[in-house]
């Protein structure tokens, strides 16, 4: 295994690049398997262990693709096989992105459960549901999804989440778009990663209305086709690298960003003192002499994200004064808070709340990651850390930041990967 090895103390700066979202990617390649027809070009597609993962399983369905640069070839026209087997869909729960453009296109589908990370119950009910409404019979046996289209086809439904999800609406989206008739998302997800689905299946060849609202109106088609697109940028990545600037009192621009995306995280920033630069497609920001304790609520997009609550924990450690860090859409995702005392701070859990106590001086120790963004929360307060902090299982993080070390050290980290074997 990996571990990273930070010798904290150094302040950020310069600018760096934001990669593309992994978010919008799996969606995104998953939606290719809905046409047969061409090859598809997708830019801007991160290098990171989970797309090399759904990768793998949709060439075991029979996709052909290749990876260089960012770029991501697929074609889809031989794909036969139905079945996702558990041995890669076991290693991320966005597999199950499979099951509604497979069912939309072949009228079937066998998926095996997901899996993912370690925080909390996140069920696939919803999915199900989705699927259900579209006309398909659903059974699970034996660690298996089994989905079938009635006479073959899916049909035009109106689906009302009773909870926004952003993957059961994705999935039920792609599921729509080759349904007969017209399909109706309520209470729909609006994140900027559906957003960027909606255009994707758009320039496809889809019919949708309502791309950025809570309501997708769609028409279904008979086919799509294969076209060339390029993937929005990481606002999660992006968000985490301002952080690290300003939990080390540094100051740096993020470049190849959205900023109207980064809204309620900007927001958040500029309150809790940093001075914020903005411009077309690039964010400065500029840390405070003192941090101003903030609290954050993270809800569905577009408030603020629940994929940055462990980094603005790691962030409020600094902070003058008592902060409360609430997550209303994942309230058992505090993995983290555990290890965040190890380093030296006082945190309080109660209930789907931390109540950070501030600032802290953090004293580098081993630490352990227990799932992608609490990964990122321990880089953080390594980098502000007196001392050597030793991040392991860091195979989380490989999974949703690329090549996070190189773009830290780059802004001035001291930051080295190295192997480690865990005791049994």
């Amino acid at each position: 295994m990996d571990k990273l090895v930070i010798r904290g103390g150094r302040r950020l700066n310069g600018s760096v690049t934001a990669s593309g979202s992994k978010n919008s990617s799996l969606p995104v390649i998953a939606a290719t398997l809905l046409s047969g027809n061409g090859t598809f070009t997708l830019h801007r597609i991160p290098d990171l262990q989970d797309i090399s993962t759904f990768t793998q399983l949709i060439n075991h369905l029979g996709a052909e693709t290749s990876f260089s640069d960012n770029t991501l070839t697929v074609s889809t026209g031989n794909v036969e096989s139905l079945l996702t087997p558990y041995e890669l869909v076991k290693k991320m729960r966005a597999s199950i992105y499979v099951l509604g453009p497979l069912l939309a296109r072949f009228g079937e589908a066998k998926v095996s459960l997901p899996g993912g990370c370690a925080f909390g119950p996140r069920p696939i009910d919803l999915h199900l549901m989705a699927m259900e409404k579209l006309g398909a019979k659903i059974t699970i046996e034996t660690g298996f999804i089994t989905a079938k289209a009635r006479n073959g086809k899916l049909q035009g439904a109106t689906i009302d989440f009773p909870v926004s999800s952003v993957g059961a609406t994705g999935n039920a989206l792609m599921a729509a778009v080759l349904a007969e008739g017209k399909t109706t998302l309520s209470n729909a997800a609006a994140e900027p990663e559906i957003e960027a689905l909606c255009r994707f299946l758009t320039a496809m060849g889809a019919h949708i209305k309502g791309t950025g609202t809570t309501e997708l109106i769609v028409e279904g088609v008979t086919s799509l086709s294969a076209v060339e697109f390029t993937n929005v940028f990481d606002r999660i990545e992006a968000g985490t690298l301002l952080a690290a600037a300003a939990i080390t009192g540094g100051t740096i621009t993020v470049d190849g960003v959205e900023n109207e995306q980064l809204k309620s995280v900007l927001k958040k920033l500029a309150h809790a003192g940093c001075t914020l630069t903005q411009a077309a497609g690039s964010i400065t920001l500029a840390s405070p002499e003192k941090l101003i304790p903030t609290d954050i609520t993270a809800k569905p997009y577009p408030s603020f994200p629940t994929d940055m609550q462990a980094q603005w924990t790691a962030l409020m450690t600094q902070a003058e004064g008592t902060s409360r860090i609430t997550d209303k859409v994942y309230h058992e995702r505090f993995n983290h808070i555990p290890e965040l005392n190890r380093l030296g701070a006082h945190i309080e859990i109660k209930k789907n709340q931390a109540i950070v106590e501030g600032p802290r001086r953090l004293s580098g120790t081993k630490v352990m990651s227990t799932d992608l963004r609490a990964s990122a929360c321990l880089v953080l307060a390594g980098l502000v850390a007196e001392g050597v902090t030793e991040v392991l299982r860091v195979y989380h993080l490989d999974r949703g930041y690329e090549q996070i070390e190189m773009k830290l050290n780059t802004l001035g980290a001291d930051i080295t990967r190295e192997k480690y074997k865990e005791f049994s």
